[in-house]
């Protein structure tokens, strides 16, 4: 694996963990903190735009994972390069989020 799939597998999982809650919360039609509210990444957007935040999260972690090198789930490193890049978005959101909902 070169050094720049790394990169791309590493923020691929990144992109991948941080859609979840907000396309979650977006389908669930529940408000949820997103760059677009004011003040960004604190107030409350609409759940049609988490819903395409989300997508869009989805999308860009397709085109890293998929589109960049040669990936593969039966090889363990670029699985454990996405992962921690999802572990690292899912404790920074943990942290983030936690502000608001309760969970610090």
């Amino acid at each position: 694996m070169r050094w720049y799939h790394a990169i791309a597998y590493f923020f691929g999982g990144a992109f991948f963990v941080n859609g979840i809650p907000h396309f979650v919360s977006g389908v669930m039609g529940q408000s949820f903190q997103s760059p677009f509210a004011t003040p960004p990444g604190e107030g409350l957007s609409p759940s049609w735009v988490n819903v395409l935040w989300g997508a869009a999260n989805f999308f860009f972690a397709y085109l890293l994972l998929v589109k960049v090198g040669d990936f593969a789930f039966r090889r363990g490193l670029p699985i454990l390069t996405a992962g921690a890049g999802g572990l690292a978005m899912g404790l920074m959101a943990a942290r983030s989020f936690g502000r608001f909902h309760g969970g610090l």
